[in-house]
């Protein structure tokens, strides 16, 4: 079969497409035909190695890239009573998912809904897992709070946008252009700052009469840390959850208690996707909100499996304005 290799870390040149032998499951696992392979930031982190000595995202070079696919269930070891051959079927923090063909230990799978299409379901998986997780457990959102959301125009910016309005929350938004404003006020953003014009922290604190919100969601990192600390309320929380702009370093504890004894957290999503109950809970739940034309999702681009450096040096220079898909069958 054919997949995406990486042998060395470094930039989008390290992708490599390579003949491998089809990998066989064991017990508990299914091999899964893959139609979609998700392109997302854990993936320029994980081929760059700044997740080489991560315990929770562990590897090393040669490995196959990707942590997000779906397909059909090809094949199954054994023990594994809850799927059949055929099944529809998509998953993500497993790797090697730039490839034909992968195998996914079961209890990560989540059976696709018939009415529900491959790509959007793919786009539901890590992404849409990452928003759901993002407000409904790690803050829990609800009516009369706010938040900042950086990057709102992206792949889990617009899903987590739309998952704040559903729970009732106030959204204040920051994108890099008036094209990626207007799509997250479609998305429903009540205030969406140009970062690029404006001092997001000083119109935030504008916007909320200097108290601030109660989270702020920081996917950009480097760049925005900062100016984020400046948009929390007192006792809010920051959530970094990427680095678009670079991996934030460090961050003294005193300056936590300065910007207001606000909270600071680093999640790795592996720890909200603990076991088959949660990973279906929250993959229903996203299924359920599309279905019911609650929540829209939106594909960017797709690539064929050979134009996955393609996809790197794309997502690098911040230019999506939503999911980013290989598509293996191509």
């Amino acid at each position: 079969m054919k997949c995406i290799q990486v042998t060395r870390y470094g930039g989008p040149e390290v992708l490599a497409l390579e003949e491998v032998a089809v990998p066989e499951p064991g017990e508990g696992e299914g091999l899964i035909a893959l139609e979609y392979a998700g392109v997302n930031f854990i993936d320029v982190y994980t081929r760059r190695g700044d997740y080489a000595k991560s315990d929770t995202y562990s590897n090393k070079p040669p490995f196959t890239l990707g942590r997000e696919g779906g397909g059909t269930v090809a094949k199954l070891g054994r023990g594994v009573k809850e799927f059949q051959k055929g099944d529809r079927v998509a998953y993500c923090l497993v790797p090697g998912a730039y490839a034909e063909q992968a195998v996914v230990p079961a209890w990560r799978l989540v059976k696709v809904p018939d009415e529900v299409d491959m790509e959007t379901a793919v786009t539901l998986m890590l992404q849409g897992c990452t928003a759901h997780y993002l407000s409904h457990s790690l803050f829990q959102l609800g009516k009369g709070q706010s938040c900042l959301i950086h990057a709102a125009s992206g792949g889990v910016g617009q899903l987590l946008l739309q998952l704040a309005k559903i729970r009732g929350a106030e959204v204040i938004a920051t994108v890099g252009s008036k094209e990626k404003a207007k799509l997250a006020k479609e998305r429903g953003a009540d205030h969406v700052i140009l970062y690029k014009e404006e001092d997001f922290a000083q119109v935030v604190n504008e916007l909320t009469a200097g108290e601030g919100v109660d989270v702020v969601y920081d996917a950009v990192g480097r760049s925005t840390i900062e100016g984020s600390m400046r948009c929390v309320k007192r006792r809010g929380t920051l959530v970094n959850f990427g680095g678009a702009s670079g991996l934030v370093a460090s961050i003294e504890p005193l300056a936590l208690a300065e910007a207001g004894s606000i909270f600071f957290t680093r999640p790795h999503m592996a720890d909200y996707m603990r076991n088959a109950k949660e990973i279906r809970w929250r993959g229903s739940e996203m299924f359920d909100h599309v279905l019911n034309g609650r929540l829209k999702t939106t594909i960017d681009k797709k690539y064929p499996l050979a134009g996955a450096a393609e996809s790197h040096r794309y997502i690098e220079a911040g230019k999506t304005t939503g999911k980013l898909l290989l598509d293996v069958r191509s």
